[in-house]
């Protein structure tokens, strides 16, 4: 690999980190802070994020010669632990950032401590919180510290290794807050074992619970003297780990929200395990253990020797070797161990006295190859970085399905590419091969995959799509003779597809040249769906029509979308289709004029119908007429006309009766022209209607004449409607009576006594003397005996009736003249000395 393009770069950080304290034993390192422990028990901190560097002597006080075993430093940086042994045993201390001297933490006297696993979720600058230490004899114990207390909080022990106690070699510690409490995950190794903890509550508690239970653990074979674990973390979280076994790199994922249960009842969050073999490292030579181990996202750095191989997590292969420019005086040892900062994102080398920073240059740039040659794509496509990256890829899948004849597969992959293969190759792959499915599945998906800019190339492939849909269906129909029938085959399948993708496209596809297109193919029914998803109602109308569906096309038509003008445009023949149903739709549309429905209704008025059919127009008239207070004369007029000629004429009389303008001030009692009225009832010889029109319009005269023609009951009945007027009310009865005498077929006597019965009807509006010259001349005077003496009797009443009246008049005049002559004489007498009373 060209140094440019290396992945790991190798810069020294300090040539004399020991400054004369000895030689460097171990090494820890978090946030940019650099904890060394030397071979005469100093521990020197060096904090590169301010530049500052101190070390303090852990020896003092202690017989012999003393070191320092190993080093911890919390993620942040703060928080330190050390163990120096020598002759007299060995010592744990905690020192903080801000502390001028450490801490002895006297509890762990004589223990030596291993492996420190930190509670990074929690742990702050002020408070270590749960710690987790391992030591030698394969004990775990507990600690809290908190900067302000200058001293432990508690050290208490948490768990023993008592199967086969092993030294603990390494710890790692993740905690999740749950609703129920916070989990604990801990896992722990040693030179031949991994034991994974888990539990909720506290750290005690959880601990203590593998009292009554199995411990999990991974047992692998072969030693290794210096076992490590650890922990990738990425954005504060562990998401893999990895184990330096005698038999391998043990590494995996880590799922701390798993919900995979074992047998024993924990949750199980370690995930993809994989062993890499250390034969892999060697080439085919002599097998080499690393030394130490650090671990990037997707690398292990592995010490072997005096280099570091870098080697892929995934397809475990060595990828980069790293030199050392070390001083010749540290030659004797070389490179003794690794250390990595997760906070910082770096990796230090360390040998006797000098620190090497390992710096990462984008290591995952390559990953999408490396996991495309494993056939990963799915990890490939994630880890792209680019347009062109991503076409490798599908091209790579597409090849791979086309070459097994795959091709719906193949097709689906190369509609993804945009770059690396044309549009123009990829279609005339499957037309080589005659997949017609597979190329139109690559339309379709290449259509999915377009921007919207792309309007030409859109339409231009959906149009191209179309035919192909187009010459499937027409295939399948020549194939399967019962494909229409079966709702199951393939053919009703690929018209439900079509129309969805008809439904998708309406709006990219040109509507002249599909229409044009399903034309061609006898598609009508697809032309029809076509042209309502364009809101070309009026095809879709006269195609309902045309097939007889009417109801299918009132329901279009009642779509809030559709012009009102096509209902008036399509009502003829959809009356004339099915009447019901129209005047049903008609009825319940609110928007509708009645008016310009009339030469529909006319036109299906004058087809002949059943004798005892409902005849629907009238049914809509009547509501437009009744229910919408309809005030057009057209539609009076009309409804009117289908009353006049129905065999029965109470509906007519009825109509005529109703007074729809009652309540509107001014308003006219009906809204139909009278004169046609009287013209269409006259024609078609509805009389009552005559005579009820004649009255209407005052034409008394002419009414009563009509009456005596259909019914004399009828003629005195509007005769007795005039009241205001006494001459022309008498002049109606002379007619009535004039009729009544001169249709009379009874014997003479008969007919007078049945004249002076009609005079009676009068109420004494006639006399006998009115009727005597309706009566002939030769008509005998003893027949009118009795008329005549009860006329001169009641002549005589009248004449005796006003003599009584001018007697009381004379009286009463005399009496007049009487007080104005008493008047006259009258006089009074005043005194003089009377004083005026006005």
């Amino acid at each position: 690999m060209d140094k440019g393009r290396q992945v790991f770069a190798v810069d020294l950080l300090e040539r004399y980190a020991a400054k004369g304290r000895g030689v460097i034993t171990c090494m820890a390192a978090g946030n940019d802070v650099i904890v060394l422990g030397t071979s005469k028990g100093w521990v020197i901190r060096h904090d590169f994020g301010v530049g500052d560097s101190y070390d303090f002597d852990l020896s003092a006080g202690r017989p012999g010669e003393q070191s320092i075993h190993r080093v911890f430093v919390d993620p942040g940086g703060s928080h330190c632990i050390a163990t120096v042994v020598g002759s007299g045993g060995a010592d744990t201390f905690y020192t903080h950032a801000k502390w001028n001297k450490p801490r002895i933490l006297s509890r762990l006297k004589g223990l030596v401590v291993n492996a420190v696993a930190w509670n990074r979720q929690q742990i702050t600058e002020a408070s270590t919180r749960e710690v987790i230490l391992g030591t030698d004899n394969g004990q775990l114990y507990e600690i809290a510290v908190d900067e302000k207390d200058k001293r432990e909080k508690y050290i208490k022990p948490l768990f023993e290794l008592a199967e086969l106690p092993e030294a603990i070699m390494g710890l790692q510690m993740e905690t999740a807050i749950l609703s129920n409490g916070t989990r604990y995950y801990v896992m722990a190794v040693t030179p031949t074992r991994l034991y994974s903890f888990t539990g909720i509550g506290s750290l005690e508690t959880v601990f203590a619970s593998y009292l009554d239970r199995a411990v999990r653990f991974m047992e692998l074979p072969g030693e290794i003297p210096n076992s490590e674990l650890h922990f990738f973390i990425k954005q504060r979280r562990a998401v893999h780990f990895a184990w330096l076994s005698g038999a391998g790199i043990y590494h995996g994922g880590l799922n701390f929200g798993a919900q995979h249960s074992s047998p024993d009842g924990d949750e199980n969050f370690v995930e993809n395990k994989a062993l890499l073999d250390y034969k892999k490292l060697s080439n085919g030579g002599e097998v080499v253990k690393p030394s130490s181990m650090a671990v990037s996202e997707f690398h292990f750095l592995l010490l072997i020797g005096n280099k570091v191989k870098v080697v892929n997590r995934i397809s475990e292969q060595i990828i980069e070797e790293l030199q050392f420019d070390q001083a010749s005086d540290s030659n004797s040892r070389g490179i003794i161990g690794l250390s990595s900062d997760a906070t910082a994102g770096l990796f230090y080398a360390f040998d006797q006295n000098s620190i090497f920073q390992v710096s990462v240059n984008d290591e995952g740039r390559d990953m999408w190859k490396v996991y495309l040659d494993m056939k990963e794509y799915a990890a490939a496509l994630a880890n792209s970085r680019d347009p062109l990256q991503r076409d490798q890829i599908y091209l790579v899948q597409a090849e791979a399905a086309f070459t097994s004849r795959d091709f719906l597969r193949a097709a689906s992959f190369y509609a993804k590419i945009n770059y690396i293969l044309s549009f123009e190759e990829i279609t005339l792959k499957f037309i080589g091969v005659g997949e017609q499915d597979a190329l139109r599945t690559f339309l379709l998906r290449k259509l999915d995959n377009l921007a919207k800019d792309d309007k030409c190339q859109i339409t231009m492939i959906s149009t191209w799509a179309t035919e192909l849909y187009l010459d499937k269906i027409n295939r399948l129909l020549l194939e399967d003779d019962t494909a229409l029938e079966n709702r199951n085959s393939e053919y009703q399948s690929i018209i439900r597809e079509f129309r969805a993708f008809l439904s998708d496209c309406k709006d990219v596809l040109d509507e002249v040249t599909t229409m044009r297109i399903l034309e061609s193919y006898g598609r009508v029914e697809e032309l029809v769906y076509f042209a309502s998803l364009k809101e070309q109602y009026e095809i879709v109308v006269h195609h309902y029509i045309q097939q007889g569906e009417a109801k299918k096309a009132l329901e279009v038509l009642r779509k809030p979308v559709v012009p009102i003008d096509l209902q008036y445009k399509f009502a003829p023949d959809l009356i004339t289709l099915d009447a019901y149903e129209t005047v049903e739709s008609w009825m319940a549309s609110n928007n509708l004029n009645p008016r310009k429905l009339i030469p529909a209704m006319m036109r299906y008025s004058s087809e002949p119908h059943a004798k005892n059919e409902t005849h629907e127009v009238i049914k809509y008239l009547e509501f437009c007429v009744h229910r919408l207070h309809n005030e057009d004369p057209g539609i009076h007029n009309l409804l009117l006309s289908l009353y006049a000629k129905q065999e029965v004429d109470s509906a007519l009389l009825h109509f005529l009766q109703c007074k729809f303008g009652k309540g509107r001030l001014n308003g006219p009692d009906f809204f139909y022209d009278p004169k046609y009225a009287l013209r269409l009832c006259l024609k078609e010889k509805r009389m009552r209607a005559c005579v009820h029109i004649y009255s209407m319009m005052s034409m008394h005269e002419e009414a009563v004449a009509l009456a005596l023609q259909v019914d004399p009951e009828l003629a005195m009945a509007e005769a007795d409607k005039v009241e205001d007027d006494e001459d022309l009310r008498k002049k109606l009865w002379l007619m009535v009576a004039k009729h009544v005498i001169e249709q009379e077929k009874g014997t003479k006597r008969e007919n007078i006594r049945k004249a002076i019965a009609f005079l009676k009807e009068t109420d004494g509006l006639l006399k006998i003397e009115d009727i005597l010259p309706f009566f002939p001349d030769f008509a005998l005077i003893d027949d009118f005996k009795e008329a005549i003496c009860s006329s001169l009797e009641d002549y005589n009443k009248q004449i005796e009736q006003l003599k009584e009246e001018m007697n009381d008049a004379t009286h009463g005049a005399d009496n007049i003249r009487n007080d104005i002559s008493a008047l006259a004489q009258r006089y009074a007498v005043i005194d003089r000395a009377e004083e005026c009373g006005l």
